[in-house]
């Protein structure tokens, strides 16, 4: 499993709008200028991520790009899915017709647990939490009753 720059560069964008959330458009301009991302390819991150529907774009003066759902609904596997495509390879992908039965079907096993246990902790850190971990390292922190 790699995380590219890609990755990289489209969670930090996503980060960005999830702390402007609720702001109004960001213009990538904005984003490019806070996060350091060369602005053409963030352009093109943001595309990936609008048409998997995490983000919606504005165009026109006013225009800008916004999170399409509230930042607790948004997880960071859906963000890494939409930029990469699955994280691990299908277990059909894997499958070698060479070696013994018995040590392929251990280690087919070994990467279904690893599969699971990335999928399960992506599938549970939101956006959200990226923001509070944000807020409580800042000395922000939020009390929910």
């Amino acid at each position: 499993m790699r995380i590219s720059s890609k990755s990289e560069y489209g969670l930090r964008a996503l980060f960005d709008l999830a702390q402007h959330y609720g702001m109004g458009p960001i213009q990538s301009r904005e984003i490019h200028e806070r996060q350091g991302v060369d602005e053409n390819y963030l352009n093109q991150i943001l595309i990936l991520l609008r048409k998997a529907g995490l983000i919606e774009s504005l165009r026109g003066p006013q225009g800008g790009h916004r999170l399409a759902r509230a930042p607790e609904k948004i997880t960071i596997l859906e963000a890494l899915t939409a930029l990469e495509g699955p994280l691990l390879p299908p277990e059909a992908a894997i499958t070698s017709a060479n070696g013994d039965l018995v040590d392929r079907e251990i280690i087919r096993e070994v990467w279904s647990e690893l599969r699971a246990a990335v999928q399960l902790h992506l599938g549970a850190t939101t956006l959200e939490d990226l923001r509070q971990r944000k807020r409580s390292r800042d000395g922000e922190v939020m009390y929910y009753i």
